[in-house]
């Protein structure tokens, strides 16, 4: 079957998105990358590909693409967690959020060895560059794991119990002070007393925002 100038350029997206984030694009981002804003059409000419034998898909969830000739995918366990966007966390200054909401209408579907066996699992979209140079940037999501204890090293949503302030950041307890360190020369550790600082999260991934 031979592809159309659109699909062959809809099926190279998907290889490339694939190769660089280790998951698949959403429909949305497929017709933005290929120019197309109907959804039907996007799923049209997806529905090719399928014929071609290029592509499989799940239609249940929202990343339900698997490239044919990629080793180690399946739909049955790629999209195993559905995991809760609970909103956006600070790498910058600290802004506000409600670390104890656990409802979300946003979620995010990954895959099993994204999540591992962390349990309780949750999603926050950054804002602002502090955390830049640990490849982490505004717009892009940050998946965590709930836990209330880390390392020192670990990349945390830390809750600032005076400031009612959350923010993203490397975490260092260091005597009966916490040290909270950016990843960008141009800003500042937060130091705090220990006892006003509350884990509420390990980073366990980055999704990446493409554009």
């Amino acid at each position: 079957m031979k592809l159309s100038d659109r699909q062959q350029r809809m099926y190279d997206f998907i290889r490339d998105f694939f190769q660089e984030n280790q998951y698949p694009p959403t429909i949305r981002e497929i017709g933005e990358a290929v120019d197309i804003s109907s959804t039907s059409v996007v799923n049209y000419n997806l529905n090719k590909l399928v014929e071609a034998g290029l592509i499989e898909r799940n239609k249940e969830v929202s990343r339900g693409i698997r490239l044919s000739e990629t080793p180690g995918f399946s739909l049955g366990g790629l999209f195993s967690r559905s995991v809760p966007i609970l909103g956006h966390i600070a790498a910058g200054q600290p802004i506000t959020v409600f670390p104890d909401e656990r409802d979300s209408a946003d979620t995010l579907d990954l895959a099993s060895d994204v999540v591992g066996r962390a349990q309780e699992v949750y999603a926050l979209r950054v804002q602002g560059d502090s955390m830049i140079d640990a490849l982490v940037d505004s717009g892009d999501l940050v998946i965590l794991n709930y836990q209330k204890t880390a390392n020192n090293g670990d990349m945390v949503a830390a809750w600032l119990t005076d400031r009612e302030e959350t923010t993203l950041k490397y975490f260092f307890l260091e005597g009966n002070q916490v040290r909270l360190q950016p990843a960008n020369a141009n800003y500042d550790p937060i130091i705090v007393p220990a006892d006003k600082v509350e884990v509420q999260g390990k980073v366990i991934a980055i999704i990446r925002q493409l554009g």
